[in-house]
Protein backbone atom coordinates (compact mmCIF):
# COMPACT_ATOMS: atom_id res chain seq x y z
CA UNK A 1 0.00 0.00 0.00
CA UNK A 2 2.66 2.33 0.79
CA UNK A 3 4.73 1.35 -2.63
CA UNK A 4 0.90 2.47 -4.26
CA UNK A 5 0.57 5.30 -2.31
CA UNK A 6 4.33 6.53 -3.69
CA UNK A 7 3.64 5.83 -7.33
CA UNK A 8 0.53 7.67 -7.13
CA UNK A 9 2.30 10.65 -5.64
CA UNK A 10 4.93 10.23 -8.09
CA UNK A 11 2.11 10.23 -11.00
CA UNK A 12 0.39 13.18 -9.06
CA UNK A 13 3.70 15.46 -9.31
CA UNK A 14 4.75 14.57 -12.39
CA UNK A 15 1.50 15.62 -13.71
CA UNK A 16 1.53 19.06 -11.88
CA UNK A 17 4.93 19.44 -13.07
CA UNK A 18 3.98 19.16 -16.72
CA UNK A 19 0.67 20.78 -16.21
CA UNK A 20 2.12 24.16 -14.70
CA UNK A 21 5.07 23.57 -17.55
CA UNK A 22 2.85 24.40 -20.20
CA UNK A 23 1.46 26.79 -18.78
CA UNK A 24 5.00 28.17 -17.64
CA UNK A 25 5.71 28.38 -21.38
CA UNK A 26 2.47 29.69 -22.34
CA UNK A 27 3.31 32.63 -20.38
CA UNK A 28 6.75 33.00 -21.63
CA UNK A 29 6.56 32.56 -25.14
CA UNK A 30 4.92 36.31 -26.08
CA UNK A 31 7.60 37.67 -24.66
CA UNK A 32 10.24 36.06 -26.16
CA UNK A 33 8.35 36.72 -29.68
CA UNK A 34 8.64 40.54 -28.60
CA UNK A 35 12.08 40.40 -27.81
CA UNK A 36 12.66 38.18 -31.28
CA UNK A 37 10.62 40.66 -32.65
CA UNK A 38 12.49 43.65 -32.52
CA UNK A 39 15.53 42.12 -33.25
CA UNK A 40 13.98 41.03 -36.59
CA UNK A 41 15.06 42.25 -40.44
CA UNK A 42 11.83 43.41 -42.07
CA UNK A 43 12.22 40.84 -44.95
CA UNK A 44 11.73 38.10 -41.70
CA UNK A 45 8.88 39.60 -40.23
CA UNK A 46 7.43 39.27 -43.84
CA UNK A 47 7.90 36.14 -44.10
CA UNK A 48 7.15 34.58 -40.25
CA UNK A 49 3.99 35.47 -38.22
CA UNK A 50 4.93 34.36 -35.34
CA UNK A 51 8.64 34.35 -34.56
CA UNK A 52 10.39 33.89 -31.59
CA UNK A 53 13.89 33.63 -32.67
CA UNK A 54 15.12 35.79 -35.84
CA UNK A 55 17.68 34.39 -38.21
CA UNK A 56 19.29 37.12 -38.90
CA UNK A 57 19.48 39.90 -36.19
CA UNK A 58 19.06 43.51 -36.55
CA UNK A 59 19.55 46.77 -34.25
CA UNK A 60 17.46 48.89 -36.63
CA UNK A 61 14.41 49.50 -34.41
CA UNK A 62 16.78 50.11 -31.15
CA UNK A 63 18.62 52.81 -33.44
CA UNK A 64 15.63 54.45 -34.55
CA UNK A 65 14.36 54.84 -31.10
CA UNK A 66 17.47 55.93 -29.12
CA UNK A 67 18.60 58.03 -32.64
CA UNK A 68 18.08 61.04 -30.32
CA UNK A 69 18.92 61.73 -26.88
CA UNK A 70 14.81 62.63 -26.24
CA UNK A 71 14.18 59.08 -25.21
CA UNK A 72 17.33 59.05 -22.60
CA UNK A 73 15.78 62.20 -21.27
CA UNK A 74 12.00 60.85 -21.10
CA UNK A 75 13.96 57.23 -19.39
CA UNK A 76 15.62 60.21 -16.87
CA UNK A 77 11.66 61.99 -16.54
CA UNK A 78 10.30 58.83 -15.59
CA UNK A 79 13.01 57.53 -13.40
CA UNK A 80 12.47 60.83 -11.83
CA UNK A 81 8.86 60.18 -10.86
CA UNK A 82 8.84 56.58 -10.07
CA UNK A 83 11.64 57.58 -7.50
CA UNK A 84 10.19 60.46 -6.07
CA UNK A 85 6.43 59.41 -6.39
CA UNK A 86 7.17 56.02 -4.48
CA UNK A 87 9.18 57.45 -1.54
CA UNK A 88 6.37 60.27 -1.47
CA UNK A 89 3.74 57.69 -1.63
CA UNK A 90 4.81 55.55 0.53
CA UNK A 91 5.46 57.81 3.74
CA UNK A 92 2.20 59.21 3.36
CA UNK A 93 0.69 55.43 2.60
CA UNK A 94 2.75 54.29 5.96
CA UNK A 95 1.86 57.39 8.34
CA UNK A 96 -1.78 57.17 7.11
CA UNK A 97 -1.82 53.46 7.59
CA UNK A 98 -0.31 53.23 10.93
CA UNK A 99 -2.47 56.48 11.96
CA UNK A 100 -5.61 54.31 11.14
CA UNK A 101 -5.00 51.00 12.57
CA UNK A 102 -4.12 52.39 15.92
CA UNK A 103 -7.48 51.22 17.57
CA UNK A 104 -7.95 54.18 20.00
CA UNK A 105 -7.85 56.87 17.46
CA UNK A 106 -10.78 59.29 17.77
CA UNK A 107 -12.84 59.01 14.34
CA UNK A 108 -11.37 55.68 12.66
CA UNK A 109 -14.22 54.41 11.54
CA UNK A 110 -15.39 57.87 10.06
CA UNK A 111 -11.99 58.25 7.91
CA UNK A 112 -12.08 54.88 7.00
CA UNK A 113 -15.32 55.05 5.52
CA UNK A 114 -14.49 58.12 3.40
CA UNK A 115 -11.18 56.67 2.59
CA UNK A 116 -12.76 53.32 0.92
CA UNK A 117 -15.64 55.47 -0.17
CA UNK A 118 -12.73 57.17 -2.80
CA UNK A 119 -12.48 53.66 -4.28
CA UNK A 120 -16.23 53.32 -5.49
CA UNK A 121 -16.52 57.28 -6.32
CA UNK A 122 -14.87 60.21 -7.38
CA UNK A 123 -14.41 63.14 -8.94
CA UNK A 124 -13.60 62.21 -12.50
CA UNK A 125 -11.25 63.64 -15.11
CA UNK A 126 -12.63 67.24 -15.79
CA UNK A 127 -13.16 68.03 -12.43
CA UNK A 128 -9.72 66.14 -11.26
CA UNK A 129 -8.30 68.76 -14.35
CA UNK A 130 -9.59 72.07 -13.08
CA UNK A 131 -7.97 71.15 -9.95
CA UNK A 132 -4.67 70.49 -10.83
CA UNK A 133 -5.07 73.79 -13.23
CA UNK A 134 -6.00 75.93 -10.14
CA UNK A 135 -3.51 74.92 -8.00
CA UNK A 136 -0.91 75.86 -11.28
CA UNK A 137 0.50 72.04 -11.32
CA UNK A 138 -0.01 71.92 -15.38
CA UNK A 139 3.28 71.32 -17.09
CA UNK A 140 5.08 70.85 -13.34
CA UNK A 141 6.00 66.94 -12.70
CA UNK A 142 4.29 67.06 -9.50
CA UNK A 143 1.54 66.77 -11.40
CA UNK A 144 1.91 63.33 -12.08
CA UNK A 145 2.45 62.67 -8.65
CA UNK A 146 0.61 64.88 -6.22
CA UNK A 147 -2.93 63.88 -7.62
CA UNK A 148 -2.02 59.68 -7.28
CA UNK A 149 -0.41 60.17 -3.68
CA UNK A 150 -2.22 57.92 -1.96
CA UNK A 151 -3.98 54.92 -3.56
CA UNK A 152 -6.75 53.83 -1.25
CA UNK A 153 -6.17 50.51 -1.50
CA UNK A 154 -2.40 50.22 -0.93
CA UNK A 155 -3.59 51.85 2.22
CA UNK A 156 -5.84 49.64 3.53
CA UNK A 157 -3.56 46.64 3.04
CA UNK A 158 -0.72 48.68 4.83
CA UNK A 159 -3.16 49.55 7.68
CA UNK A 160 -4.54 45.85 7.32
CA UNK A 161 -0.30 44.78 8.07
CA UNK A 162 -0.08 47.08 10.64
CA UNK A 163 -2.99 46.04 12.63
CA UNK A 164 -1.73 42.34 12.62
CA UNK A 165 1.83 43.03 14.27
CA UNK A 166 1.54 42.02 18.03
CA UNK A 167 0.66 44.56 20.46
CA UNK A 168 3.04 43.74 22.71
CA UNK A 169 6.27 44.83 20.48
CA UNK A 170 4.45 48.23 20.51
CA UNK A 171 3.88 48.20 24.20
CA UNK A 172 7.10 47.22 25.16
CA UNK A 173 8.67 50.14 22.72
CA UNK A 174 6.62 52.59 24.83
CA UNK A 175 7.86 51.20 28.47
CA UNK A 176 11.71 51.56 26.99
CA UNK A 177 10.86 55.56 26.70
CA UNK A 178 10.15 55.41 22.17
CA UNK A 179 7.36 58.07 21.30
CA UNK A 180 4.68 57.29 18.14
CA UNK A 181 7.15 58.13 15.79
CA UNK A 182 9.96 56.07 17.56
CA UNK A 183 7.64 52.95 17.57
CA UNK A 184 6.69 53.90 13.92
CA UNK A 185 10.25 53.89 12.38
CA UNK A 186 12.07 51.46 14.99
CA UNK A 187 9.28 48.73 15.49
CA UNK A 188 6.51 49.01 13.34
CA UNK A 189 8.31 49.31 10.02
CA UNK A 190 11.31 46.89 10.23
CA UNK A 191 8.70 44.40 10.81
CA UNK A 192 6.70 45.39 7.86
CA UNK A 193 9.31 45.17 5.18
CA UNK A 194 7.09 42.12 3.00
CA UNK A 195 4.32 44.73 3.12
CA UNK A 196 6.30 47.93 2.32
CA UNK A 197 8.79 46.33 -0.17
CA UNK A 198 5.19 44.67 -1.84
CA UNK A 199 3.24 48.55 -1.71
CA UNK A 200 6.46 50.07 -3.12
CA UNK A 201 6.49 47.82 -6.20
CA UNK A 202 2.59 48.32 -6.52
CA UNK A 203 3.49 52.03 -6.58
CA UNK A 204 6.58 52.14 -8.70
CA UNK A 205 4.89 50.37 -11.57
CA UNK A 206 1.95 52.84 -11.33
CA UNK A 207 4.58 56.01 -11.48
CA UNK A 208 6.56 53.88 -14.05
CA UNK A 209 3.54 53.23 -16.85
CA UNK A 210 2.01 56.98 -16.45
CA UNK A 211 0.71 57.90 -19.66
CA UNK A 212 -3.15 59.62 -19.35
CA UNK A 213 -1.97 61.76 -16.25
CA UNK A 214 1.32 62.85 -18.79
CA UNK A 215 -1.15 63.41 -21.75
CA UNK A 216 -3.51 65.93 -19.45
CA UNK A 217 -1.54 67.52 -17.52
CA UNK A 218 2.02 67.88 -19.55
CA UNK A 219 2.18 69.96 -22.12
CA UNK A 220 6.29 70.60 -22.67
CA UNK A 221 7.56 67.54 -24.95
CA UNK A 222 10.43 68.02 -22.72
CA UNK A 223 8.87 66.94 -19.57
CA UNK A 224 7.30 63.42 -21.21
CA UNK A 225 7.18 60.55 -19.76
CA UNK A 226 8.93 57.72 -21.30
CA UNK A 227 5.27 56.41 -22.08
CA UNK A 228 3.91 59.07 -23.74
CA UNK A 229 7.49 59.47 -25.52
CA UNK A 230 7.43 55.80 -26.94
CA UNK A 231 3.69 55.79 -27.97
CA UNK A 232 5.01 59.00 -30.22
CA UNK A 233 8.16 56.74 -31.29
CA UNK A 234 5.41 54.11 -32.52
CA UNK A 235 2.56 56.47 -33.97
CA UNK A 236 5.73 58.52 -35.95
CA UNK A 237 7.34 55.49 -37.61
CA UNK A 238 7.07 56.29 -41.13
CA UNK A 239 10.52 57.49 -41.69
CA UNK A 240 11.37 60.46 -39.82
CA UNK A 241 12.78 61.36 -36.50
CA UNK A 242 10.35 61.30 -33.44
CA UNK A 243 12.13 64.69 -32.84
CA UNK A 244 11.04 65.92 -36.72
CA UNK A 245 14.70 65.73 -38.81
CA UNK A 246 15.07 63.04 -41.41
CA UNK A 247 15.85 59.52 -40.66
CA UNK A 248 18.95 58.89 -42.53
CA UNK A 249 18.23 55.43 -43.86
CA UNK A 250 15.52 52.99 -44.48
CA UNK A 251 13.41 52.87 -41.40
CA UNK A 252 12.40 49.71 -39.34
CA UNK A 253 9.13 47.98 -40.04
CA UNK A 254 6.42 49.49 -38.10
CA UNK A 255 6.27 46.12 -35.89
CA UNK A 256 10.16 45.85 -34.91
CA UNK A 257 9.71 49.63 -33.46
CA UNK A 258 6.69 48.55 -31.71
CA UNK A 259 8.16 45.67 -30.20
CA UNK A 260 11.08 47.28 -28.93
CA UNK A 261 9.42 50.25 -27.67
CA UNK A 262 7.91 47.21 -25.74
CA UNK A 263 10.80 46.07 -24.58
CA UNK A 264 12.46 49.42 -23.96
CA UNK A 265 9.53 50.42 -21.17
CA UNK A 266 9.58 46.42 -19.93
CA UNK A 267 13.10 46.19 -18.91
CA UNK A 268 13.04 48.62 -16.12
CA UNK A 269 10.18 47.26 -13.94
CA UNK A 270 11.56 43.48 -14.75
CA UNK A 271 15.06 44.27 -13.55
CA UNK A 272 13.66 45.82 -9.87
CA UNK A 273 10.87 42.50 -9.70
CA UNK A 274 13.39 40.19 -8.72
CA UNK A 275 14.96 41.84 -6.05
CA UNK A 276 11.21 42.25 -4.52
CA UNK A 277 9.97 38.79 -5.51
CA UNK A 278 10.77 36.96 -1.78
CA UNK A 279 8.66 39.98 -0.01
CA UNK A 280 5.92 40.38 -2.48
CA UNK A 281 3.76 37.37 -1.76
CA UNK A 282 4.37 37.29 1.93
CA UNK A 283 3.66 40.68 1.85
CA UNK A 284 0.09 40.95 -0.64
CA UNK A 285 -0.81 37.84 1.74
CA UNK A 286 -0.21 38.58 5.07
CA UNK A 287 -1.91 42.14 4.90
CA UNK A 288 -5.00 41.22 3.34
CA UNK A 289 -5.71 38.77 6.17
CA UNK A 290 -7.48 40.77 8.90
CA UNK A 291 -9.49 44.19 7.68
Amino acid sequence: MVGDKSLSSRIFNATNIIILGIIALLCILPFIHVIGSSFATGAEIAQRSFLLFPTQFSLDAYRYIFSTDTLLRSMGVSIGVTLGGTVWSMLLSVLTAYGLSRRDLVGRRFLMFFIVFTMLFNGGMIPTFLVVQQTGLIDSLLALIVPVTINAFNMIILRSFFMNLPSGLEESAKIDGCSDFGVLFRIVIPCSLPAIATISLFYAVTYWNTYMHAILYINDPDKWPVQVLLRQIVVLATGLNYDGSEYTSVPPPEISVKMAVIVVATIPVLLVYPFLQKYFAKGALIGSMKG
